[in-house]
């Protein structure tokens, strides 16, 4: 209770404003239907204004009640509640017992002490050989069919391709993995060429980061292109428009493979 009565002086400013802002507009609410009472003849109209002349001057002797209100809690509840508050410091007595001090036992000096190891039984040493492992030759992610065509170009290290590889079969969105730099590097390009481009390559998308070293230069997604067997080729430009490397593998775009469904319980 005590905290409300500090908020509410601490906000008293804030409530006398609101206050006499509420007055004013109760104030002139009151008049206005005060003066329509007066110019109307019509006694329906007379009772509006009359009824809306008894709500203002409700609403103003609320607002000075809640006034007084908050001037009676500000000059005289607070002060009273805090002179007859309990503000006295409690005194805590520390009890000084001296110094508690743990004896610690001396250190031994285990370097100058005699090792009896007769009690020590030690098996046969084991041999440990080290084998070495071979490396893994890295392979691209995906099926591989037999027997794809021949890939062109790919032999300069300023366009090659490992993922999509020659034959590859794709049915979901890849990350196409490669490199693709030139000297006056300007852009590189993918480019489609198969059953729905009418044996023409089409433009998929252009980059302008060169991709020096290993890494994802972009992504292809199969399923805008009906399936069957086509040629994604790598191109890569200089800032003469001139084209500088080239890679061009097989791959074979088919139907998402569908996923098994679950029966469920009750069939």
């Amino acid at each position: 209770m005590n905290a409300l009565l500090f908020l509410i002086e601490q906000i008293a400013p804030g409530l006398y404003i609101l206050t006499a802002v509420g007055v004013l507009v109760l104030w002139r609410r009151w008049g206005r239907a005060r003066r329509e009472f007066r110019s109307t003849h019509f006694e329906l109209e007379r009772d509006i204004y009359r009824y809306q002349q008894a709500n203002a001057l409700t609403g103003l002797v609320l607002l000075i009640e809640f006034g007084l209100v908050v001037v009676g809690i500000q000059q005289v509840v607070v002060p009273t509640v805090r002179a007859t508050e309990d503000t006295s410091l409690t005194l805590i007595q520390v009890v000084d017992d001296g110094q508690f001090n743990t004896p610690t036992p001396a250190p031994v000096a285990f370097g100058n002490a005699p090792v009896d190891p007769s009690g020590v039984q030690l098996g046969e040493q084991e041999i440990v050989r080290v084998q070495a492992t071979p490396t893994l030759t890295p392979t691209p992610v995906g099926t591989i069919l037999p027997n794809p065509p021949p890939i062109a170009g790919c032999d300069t290290p300023g366009a090659t391709l490992q993922i999509p590889a020659n034959g590859m079969l794709i049915f979901d969105p890849i990350n196409v993995v490669g490199t693709a730099n030139a000297d006056n590097f300007a852009f590189y390009r993918f480019e489609l060429n198969g059953p729905q481009t009418l044996g023409n390559f089409a433009l998929l998308r252009d980059h302008d980061q060169p991709v020096p070293e290993i890494g994802v230069l972009g992504q292809f997604v199969p399923a805008f292109y009906q399936p069957g067997l086509y040629q994604f080729r790598l191109t890569v430009f200089d800032i003469t428009n001139t084209l500088k490397a080239a890679c061009t593998v097989n791959i074979t775009i088919s139907e998402p493979i569908p996923t098994a469904t679950p029966l469920s319980a009750g069939s």
